[in-house]
C-alpha cells in the first residue's frame, strides 16, 4: 500500500495524476464485488493498470499530486461503508507466469494462487501446495506471507519485483527481508512480481498432497459463503478458533454478519451483511474473549476506508 497526503482529493486532480495510465479506469466503483467479504462502499477512481510501467505512472502521479494510493488485496481485507478516497489500485491485468529457468518461476502480483499452484503442478514443480485453495493473489501472498500448515511464501519466494514509493522499479531479494506469521517486512511501496525457487517431483505426489489438503479445507472451513479468512491470529500456544468457540460464540450474528458454525475463526457474510455489521461481530467477539479467557485477540484482516 502506497498513501499520500490525508485530504479530499478532486476529480480533476486524479485526473491529471493518471493521464499516462492507458489501463481501465472507473470512478466511484464499488468495491463490495472486488473483495472476499462482498461489503465496501466505492472508491474515488478504481485502476485496473495494463501492466507494470501503469503501476509506475500512477505511483508517480498520485506523489506529484500528494494522492492516497491503495492496491486493493481482497481477500483478507475489510472496506468500511463509506468507501475509499483517492486511487484505489487492482492488479488483475498483471497475470503474467512462467518459468523463468529450470525450476524457478516468476509470477505477477495479479496471479491468483491456485493458479500458480497449478502452473507448477503442469511443469511437475513442488513448494506450491501449501496454496491450493488460497483465493489470494501472489502480490498479496508475498505481502502477507499467506501460507497454510503446508507451508507459507517465504519458503519458496527467491526474489520481489517491486515498485517503490518514488515510482522506481527494483528486485529485492528474500533473503534480505524479514518475514513474520502472515506478514513481509517489506519496504512501502507495490508488488508487482516474483520469481518462486521451486524443486522438480513426480506430478502424482504433488496432486495428492494438494488433494488431501483440499478435501480438509471444504472439511473444515465454510468455503461455501463469502469470508477473509482467518480473522484472528492465534496466540502463542492457543487456537483463536479454539478461544471464540469456547466463549459461545459460534453462531453469533450481527445483522447478516455471523461468527461461522463451521469455525469459530471465520466471519461470514450470509447475504446482506455490512463492514459495520462485520467489525461490530469482531469487536463483540475481542470483548467476550477478551472478558473470558484474559486474552487480546489481533486481528489478522486489513480495514481500510473512511468511518
Amino acid at each position: 500500500m502506497v498513501t499520500g497526503q490525508r485530504h479530499v482529493p478532486t476529480l480533476s486532480v486524479i485526473r491529471q495524476a493518471l493521464r499516462h495510465v492507458q489501463g481501465d479506469i472507473r470512478w466511484d466503483e464499488p468495491l463490495a464485488p472486488y473483495t472476499s467479504l462482498q461489503v465496501g462502499g466505492p472508491a474515488d477512481v478504481l485502476v485496473f493498470p495494463a501492466d507494470v510501467e501503469d503501476v509506475i505512472h500512477a505511483v508517480q502521479g498520485a506523489r506529484f499530486y500528494h494522492l492516497p494510493l491503495m492496491v486493493l488485496g481482497g481477500t483478507n481485507v475489510v472496506i468500511r461503508d463509506k468507501g475509499v478516497r483517492g486511487i484505489v489500485m487492482h492488479l488483475k491485468q498483471l497475470s503474467k507466469v512462467y518459468e523463468e529457468k529450470t525450476n524457478r518461476v516468476y509470477a505477477q502480483a495479479g496471479v491468483r494462487l491456485p493458479r500458480l499452484m497449478q502452473f507448477s503442478l503442469g511443469w511437475k514443480l513442488s513448494g506450491m501446495e501449501w496454496a491450493a485453495g488460497i483465493p489470494g493473489t501472489v502480490g498479496g501472498g508475498v505481502a502477507m506471507n499467506a501460507g497454510t500448515r503446508l507451508g507459507e511464501m517465504q519458503d519458496v519466494l527467491e526474489a520481489v519485483d517491486f515498485v517503490t514509493i518514488h515510482g522506481r522499479r527494483k528486485r529485492i531479494e528474500a533473503s534480505t527481508l524479514s518475514f513474520l506469521y502472515r506478514k513481509t517486512m517489506l519496504p512501502k511501496g507495490i508488488v508487482v512480481g516474483a520469481w518462486m525457487q521451486l524443486r522438480s517431483s513426480a506430478k502424482d505426489t504433488i496432486h495428492a498432497a494438494t488433494s488431501q489438503y483440499l478435501q480438509y479445507r471444504k472439511a473444515t472451513q465454510p468455503l461455501t459463503l463469502p469470508n477473509a479468512g482467518s480473522v484472528f491470529q492465534n496466540p502463542p500456544g492457543d487456537s483463536a478458533g479454539r478461544l471464540v468457540e469456547a466463549a459461545g460464540l459460534k453462531g453469533v450474528r450481527i445483522g447478516d454478519a455471523e461468527v461461522s458454525v463451521k469455525h469459530a475463526n471465520f466471519i461470514v457474510n450470509r447475504g446482506a451483511a455490512t463492514a459495520e455489521h462485520i467489525l461490530l461481530l469482531v469487536r463483540k467477539v475481542r470483548e467476550r474473549v477478551a472478558r473470558k479467557f484474559g486474552v487480546r485477540l489481533i486481528l489478522e484482516w486489513k480495514v481500510v476506508g473512511e468511518r
